[in-house]
């Protein structure tokens, strides 16, 4: 476990800040209608689903990756953690609502498991270090695991225990879990925004996309196919 994990975390370094990245100048958050939309439809046709919330760096990447796995529907991201209500990106970034960066993931439990995409989680981003994700410096960089049951907490501990007394990584994972609270998707141009921006801006080329690369070797037997 430990080579695989020493293999994942060096391939999956970020080394340009997520704040610096040039996007929009739209503030706005997503309306009570478009929140309406980013829900699970309530259909008996569907599947089955439940809800995983994590926080693991800036969001256009982690939800690049998530959204690959067979068996997730649907990979939003958003903002969670924090006191203050509707919080803006900038308002986020200032480091003064509390809020993390994050993905709430529908999952087809049949399809996927909850500990399958905590190994993602735990592979794809460094739990060691506080407030931090490569040059990503800040509380709303944090790792975190927002747990929607008490199975999701009794995993998510005994996997973050196991991980630590294993060795697997060079420090103390400092890994939030928290049982969740709210989660406020975040603005309509931070939806999807590799797919829609990996043509024409320099950051998903420079730093998403091997990052991604690389994540779809590691875990090429649990992707979608397309």
């Amino acid at each position: 476990m430990k080579a695989i994990f020493t293999f994942a975390l060096a391939s999956m370094a970020v080394l340009t800040s997520c704040t610096q990245k040039t996007s929009p100048n739209n503030n706005t958050p997503a309306t009570t209608e478009q929140k309406k939309d980013m829900e699970p439809l309530n259909n008996p046709a569907l599947p089955a689903t439940e809800t995983a919330t994590f926080a693991n760096g800036c969001f256009w990447c982690t939800e690049a990756i998530f959204e690959q796995l067979d068996g997730v529907i649907s990979a939003t991201s958003g903002y969670t953690g924090g006191a203050s209500k509707n919080p803006t990106y900038k308002e986020v970034c200032s480091g003064t609502t509390g809020h993390a960066e994050c993905l709430q993931i529908i999952y087809d439990p049949a399809k996927i498991s909850f500990d399958e995409l905590l190994e993602v989680f735990w592979q794809t981003h460094d739990p060691t270090t506080p407030n931090r994700q490569g040059a990503d410096v800040g509380t709303q960089y944090r790792s975190g695991i927002f747990y929607h049951n008490e199975e999701q907490k009794e995993k998510a501990e005994k996997y973050k225990a196991e991980l630590n007394k294993s060795g697997a990584f060079n420090n103390p994972i400092v890994t939030e879990i928290t049982p969740f609270s709210i989660f406020y998707p975040a603005e309509d141009y931070h939806q999807q925004y590799y797919e829609l921006n990996n043509n024409t801006n320099p950051y998903c080329r420079v730093v998403i996309q091997p990052k991604l690369e690389k994540f779809q070797k590691v875990f090429k037997d649990k992707l979608k196919s397309h």
